[in-house]
């Protein structure tokens, strides 16, 4: 019978032991876990956009932009019809680059004057420009949201940067052209000139190109085909630079 009463008692604790303070370890490696996994979604996500960039060299790539893919999701639907840099009037490219982006051939993705004025200007407390390059806008349309704020603009800028180290220009410029909104539901110069001119991107003349052009920072209030004096106005000055861009417009090597 003592021999059974030893039994059981069970297993004698080790000394110092308490159950307690044995779970502290454990939620601490448990932290430290979740926040190394936490850091790793946040990582692909800041890389995805990146990966896709580099995806973008693949002539067979085709982008869409988030507006694209909203109307999608609405139910609303889109025209876009893809067509390469060299199926465009080259008179089209020059004259959004002059409208857009003047030194899109000399700067990294992100024009540092402009940009500089632009930060200045807050800093006094004036009204702003958007100061954005075609990279950036580019950078906007695939991956962002469209509503301004100095957020998006600083996560624009570094993958402005990283688009204009991978992709060559002619491709930025392509890419951009068949993505930017002309309308509503309206994308890419193609469908663009279909719906306001009835004819292709690659028969536009000067000055339908000038009108696109003039279009884009406001297609919802612009109309390229009947648009206001401020929009025929700032047409035909687009015109007169595309028509003097030729020591610009250099890295698009432009035939005509």
């Amino acid at each position: 019978m003592a021999e059974d009463r030893v039994l059981s008692r069970g297993p004698k604790a080790k000394p110092g032991r308490r159950k307690g303070k044995a779970t502290a370890p454990r939620r601490g490696k448990r932290g430290r876990r979740w926040f190394v996994r936490a850091a790793l979604v946040l990582a692909i996500i800041a890389l995805l956009p990146i990966g896709l960039i580099a995806l973008a060299l693949v002539p067979q790539i085709r982008p869409v932009s988030t507006l694209m893919i909203a109307d999608l999701i609405a139910l609303k639907g889109y025209e876009r019809q893809w067509v390469s840099l060299d199926e465009m009037a080259p008179v089209l490219p020059r004259s959004v680059m002059m409208s857009e982006d003047g030194q899109f051939c000399r700067h990294y993705g992100v024009d540092l004057g402009e940009l500089k004025v632009v930060v200045e200007d807050a800093l006094d407390g004036e009204k702003t420009r958007g100061a954005s390059t075609i990279p950036m806008q580019l950078v906007k349309n695939l991956f962002l949201w469209p509503s301004r704020s100095f957020v998006r603009k600083g996560i624009e800028i570094p993958y402005a940067v990283a688009m204009d180290a991978i992709l060559p220009k002619r491709r930025i410029m392509e890419i951009y052209l068949n993505v930017v909104e002309l309308g509503e539901g309206i994308y890419g110069v193609e469908a663009a000139s279909q719906h306001y001119f009835g004819r292709s991107a690659a028969k536009l003349s000067a000055e339908q190109a000038a009108r696109l052009a003039a279009t884009l920072p406001n297609p919802a209030e612009r109309n390229p085909e009947a648009g206001g004096p401020g929009t025929r106005k700032l047409a035909r000055l687009i015109q007169r630079r595309a028509t003097r861009s030729g020591a610009y417009t250099g890295c698009l090597e432009l035939d005509g």
